[in-house]
């Protein structure tokens, strides 16, 4: 074939590079993104330089071998024209001699020049894809062993069957990174299942829902019930309930409606519920799901609610904690402690660290300001001062296991119990030893090992992680499990927090009393105002550690530019302020307000500093990011803050590819261009994001185009996070329709319902004082909750005062502009 011809069909296919592979010059082992040079021998592209540059989504490519590239050139702002390959093939040799050389080279080993021409002399010039296509065809070759036949037909897959997979997933209308991800999961078969099967895609593949598995359906002819589809749509519903509803399981009607809603509504097409509930009832043979009354569960979620309730009851079972200590010998005790630390405890809070040194697992919950935190450093004093052992480290030997474990589920939850504690505390993924696909070290066959173990901000917790960490408990530990009960519930399935009080089967001490009202913290009263769901009379007037701005959605970005600027002005970093919303689009969502306030705290505009573009987003050195996926090999999770201290770009690095260093805390994690996907800016961030974490100002907008996430635990947890300044921003009608708005549907659990059947009624002496004690509505019905109601109109804030609020012995007048002063 002359140099026209391979020109002419390559064209057939479109725009394309043909050349031999220099060196890569980056290869993502995971998600498979390649960047490598090329020496062009051919193209159509209007392309004239001898080398070119291309990226695409490659398994490992063989240096000196020639390929075809298909896509098209791109101008890159910074490292100029780039070919972006969908989809590329081997170049295979055209002659007679050339296959026979290629088939005799060292990459077929045992394949000398007379078998390969042999091969060539029975199956002619079209040798290699008869062999791919149907490698029975070696069968017909004289004194071919049947393994040296199979490696060679093995050899040739690895070298030519992900092209030919690529190029066909291409023509299904699936993009580079997507076929890369179905080849990974099916290898040279991933055809084969697309056309005998696409519905398996649901299952298998993340990214691909049962919509466009439906659309390659009907493509092939599989409609209406036919099972295949009927079970995909059935798992797709369960995965769907579970990610989005936070459910872990789904009534049987309510999935035969879902599922059936789901199949007529994509094709058009009547279908009988009994058809649904046969592909049901396989489902469950298959192991794909399980029913349990009129319940159907994913087994993974399943299995993980079973096995959470049975080591619940395995360590609520321990009766050796009960009476280890006279009261006399924990009273003196603890005198001795509120002595040295220079505090006294209240009624609860003693209660709740006797409870917890006297059971082997306890609940300590309760709102902000309630004293949590003083109490869990009571407890691990106090265990200390009990048992004669030291809280330092530094004093156990190398196989002596330190008995404190201090656990939460966000890096900034557990950095906030270090600090509160000064014992060492980690991320439950880091407890547990997390290695990604590989899962956790610790299990139920290499527990953990330690005496007392405190899980901070449980309500984050779901059902899969509560399970991870109790089955890796041993039998010998005390378990105290902390959270507020009124905050959001984890992002994951379950409500683990919620129905472990709700059982009433684990010992529980409510903290009631405020202790940091006393301090004048009119945040705090708001919140147990709001949890308690309603607003007080006094919202709109300015307190000394809060205010309310009112002002509509499109004023949103203003305002806040406003209030953070003036902060700004008075010394505060974007570290000490965080601004929080529920939603990431619109013109008062969280990219647009990311997008200003970057400009605010970390400006270029004269272009000169380092900038690195990832989508839409630039980020530079000082931005504030925020991690989104674990990454436990470099210790960071998701939820984590960080600043960006370091950009370089591939020309200034040996590995020859754009790269972007963050800070978290001290830990410097490498961000590849491929990797950024993994963050993103948190000068403002939602509120699910913000959960385990305190700030010094929180600047928190409500409005009504909020309205299908405003809900009354979204407010509560988004002002809880304020430490000492609460900017609200928006309509005061919205904050109410939030803050009267429960969860729409409660979570789908049996957590409460089992542990009732399998563990005894509690009667704990310390929950039921707790019980007895007034209710803490009663006691802020009581207190002086009226203001002044004024409206203060949104133009004439701006116009005269920073809407920021006072500070210690500062009042408001002290953020005004000087202007206005």
């Amino acid at each position: 074939m002359d140099k026209q011809d391979s020109l002419d069909l390559f064209s057939e296919q479109g725009k394309f590079m043909k050349g031999k592979h220099l060196v890569t010059i980056f290869h993502n082992e995971q998600n498979l993104y390649t960047v490598l040079r090329i020496r062009v021998e051919e193209t159509n592209e209007q392309y004239e330089d001898k080398e070119a540059v291309i990226t695409g989504y490659f398994p490992r490519i063989h240096e000196q071998e020639t390929y075809i590239f298909f896509g098209e050139v791109k101008e890159h702002p910074k490292f100029g024209a780039q070919f972006h390959a969908t989809h590329f093939r081997k170049d295979l040799p055209q002659s007679k001699q050339g296959i026979i050389s290629y088939l005799s080279s060292d990459l077929f080993k045992g394949i000398g020049k007379k078998t390969a021409e042999k091969i060539v002399d029975t199956l002619g010039e079209k040798a290699i894809t008869r062999i791919i296509e149907n490698p029975s065809v070696l069968d017909q070759i004289p004194k071919l062993a049947p393994e040296k036949a199979k490696e060679l037909y093995d050899t040739l897959m690895e070298h030519q069957g992900l092209e030919q997979v690529m190029v066909a997933l291409n023509e299904y209308g699936f993009g580079p990174q997507l076929s890369m991800k179905i080849y990974q999961v099916y290898k040279e078969q991933a055809i084969d299942v697309i056309q005998n099967n696409p519905y398996k895609l649901v299952e298998d593949i993340e990214g691909i829902g049962f919509g466009r598995a439906d659309e390659l359906g009907s493509q092939l002819g599989l409609t209406g019930n036919h099972p295949d589809r009927i079970k995909a749509a059935c798992l797709y519903a369960l995965e769907n309930s579970s990610i989005q509803g936070g459910h872990v399981f789904m009534e049987a009607e309510e999935l035969l409606v879902e599922v059936k809603k789901l199949l007529e509504d994509n094709q058009n097409i009547e279908i009988e519920f009994t058809d649904i509930s046969n592909q049901i009832i396989k489902l469950g043979e298959e192991g794909k799901l399980v029913a349990e009354e009129q319940r159907i569960y994913l087994p993974s979620l399943y299995y993980s609610e079973k096995g959470l309730i049975a080591n619940i009851k395995r360590i609520l079972e321990q009766t050796e904690y009960e009476n280890q200590f006279p009261e006399s010998e924990f009273l003196l005790a603890l005198g001795n402690l509120e002595e040295r630390l220079g505090v006294q405890y209240g009624p609860s809070q003693k209660d709740a660290i006797q409870t917890a040194l006297m059971s082997p697992m306890m609940i300590l919950t309760g709102g902000p300001g309630t004293g949590k935190t003083t109490v869990i450093k009571g407890i691990v004093e106090l265990y200390a001062e009990l048992h004669g052992c030291s809280l330092e480290p530094k004093d156990y030997k190398k196989e002596e296991p330190y008995p404190f474990l201090l656990a939460a589920p966000t890096g900034r939850a557990a950095k906030r119990m270090t600090e509160s504690t000064g014992l060492p505390a980690v991320t439950i993924h880091r407890l547990l030893r997390w290695n990604g696909a590989e899962g956790f070290d610790h299990n139920e066959d290499q527990p953990l090992e330690g005496k007392i173990l405190i899980i901070d901000e449980t309500s984050m917790v779901d059902i899969w992680l509560a399970h991870q960490l109790f089955k890796s408990l041993p039998d010998n530990i005390q378990v105290i499990v902390v959270g507020d009960e009124d905050q959001l519930p984890s992002v994951g399935p379950g409500q683990v927090l919620k129905d472990l009080l709700d059982s009433g089967r684990v010992p529980t001490v409510r903290l009631t009393d405020i202790y940091r009202q006393a301090e004048g913290s009119s945040i705090i009263e708001l919140a147990h105002q709001i949890k308690k769901g309603y607003l007080p009379d006094d919202i709109s007037s300015q307190q000394p550690d809060r205010s309310f701005i009112k002002c509509t959605t499109s004023q949103i970005p203003q305002v806040v530019e406003k209030v953070v600027a003036n902060a700004k002005k008075k010394g505060y970093s974007p570290r000490n302020i965080q601004v929080l919303a529920p939603m990431y689009r619109g013109p008062a969502g969280i990219d647009r307000l990311n997008e200003l306030l970057q400009d605010l705290f970390n400006p270029n505009s004269d272009g000169t500093r380092k900038e690195l573009a990832f989508g839409d987003v630039k980020y530079r050195i000082g931005d504030k990011v925020l991690q989104l996926v674990n990454q436990p090999e470099a210790n960071v999770f998701n939820g984590d803050m960080g600043e960006v201290v370091a950009i370089f770009y591939a020309k200034e690095n040996t590995e020859k590819q754009d790269q972007l260093i963050v800070s978290f805390d001290g830990i410097e994690v490498t961000y590849n261009r491929p990797d950024l996907s993994q963050i993103t800016h948190a000068y403002c961030c939602s509120v699910h994001k913000s959960q385990g974490s305190e700030f010094p100002i929180v600047v928190l907008p409500v409005v009504k185009s909020y309205y299908r996430m405003l809900r009354r635990n979204l407010i509560y947890t988004a002002i809880t996070r304020s430490k000492q300044f609460l900017i609200l921003v928006g309509e005061e009608e919205a904050l109410k329709i939030g803050i009267e708005r429960g969860e729409d549907t409660a979570r789908n659990t049996t957590l409460v319902e089992k542990l009732v059947q399998l563990l005894p009624e509690l009667q704990d002496e310390a929950d039921k004082k707790n019980q007895s004690e007034p209710q803490l509505e009663n006691k802020l019905q009581n207190e002086d909750t009226t203001g002044n109601e004024d409206e203060v109109d949104y133009i004439e804030i701006i116009k005269s005062a920073d809407p920021m609020i006072g500070m210690g012995n500062l009042t408001p007048y002290d953020f005004m502009d000087e202007k206005d002063a």
